[in-house]
């Protein structure tokens, strides 16, 4: 590897935040990244789906008011970000809310988010893979990804849970799922689905 392939690397660890580490001289004067030690859980298993759009709080609040959030929920944000749906959520209907993010750096950020809104006893927050997560116990489900990751998520959203679930989509709807209602705030499209008794009948 050349001292050009390095620095690409390097850029690139960094774009990713993941770099760290101290360059460290190799054979030939080559400069080999050398990354932090970090355990486990502070690395993704993988890049991010989605880049880190954070979600608008008007729009928070119409998207919870679409999801008609009720006391007793249980509310999931796929791609959680900085926590504000799920902390969101606690502050105002006081119900529980796990946000799910790959991002280890926006879970840490999420949950000192909730640390000082005082609702941390209600929230949960997992660097994980959606698509590897299990969140079949929702009542509520939130997300804000790209239609793509929508798409491959409706098999998994529709077997996972239960019937009468409320979806709510920010910006994006999900192909072959006619939504229940489209509403409109803050500039926003916002999408809703009930997942119904026989989710066979979804194409």
């Amino acid at each position: 590897m050349g001292i050009r392939k390095a620095t690409v690397g390097i850029a690139l660890l960094s774009a990713l935040g993941l770099a760290g580490g101290a360059p460290a001289v190799g054979q030939e004067g080559e400069f080999i990244y050398k990354p932090p030690n970090l355990g486990r859980s502070d690395l993704p298993e993988r890049a991010p789906d989605v880049p880190y759009v954070p979600t608008p709080q008007g729009v928070v609040d119409a998207m919870l008011e679409l999801a008609d959030v009720k006391p007793g929920d249980v509310l999931y944000d796929l791609g959680s970000g900085d926590g504000r749906i799920v902390v969101t959520a606690a502050q105002r209907f006081g119900v529980r809310g796990v946000g799910i993010d790959i991002n280890p750096e926006r879970v840490q950020e999420a949950e000192a988010n909730a640390k000082a809104a005082n609702v941390e006893q209600l929230t949960d927050f997992r660097q994980e893979d959606l698509f590897k997560s299990d969140f079949g116990e929702a009542t509520v489900v939130t997300m804000y990804l790209l239609p793509s990751v929508n798409n491959r998520l409706k098999p998994k959203l529709l077997e996972d849970l239960k019937p009468g679930t409320r979806i709510v989509s920010h910006a994006f709807d999900i192909e072959g799922w006619e939504p229940d209602r489209i509403v409109e705030a803050d500039g926003s499209t916002l999408y809703l689905w009930i997942v119904p008794e026989n989710p066979s009948h979804v194409r």
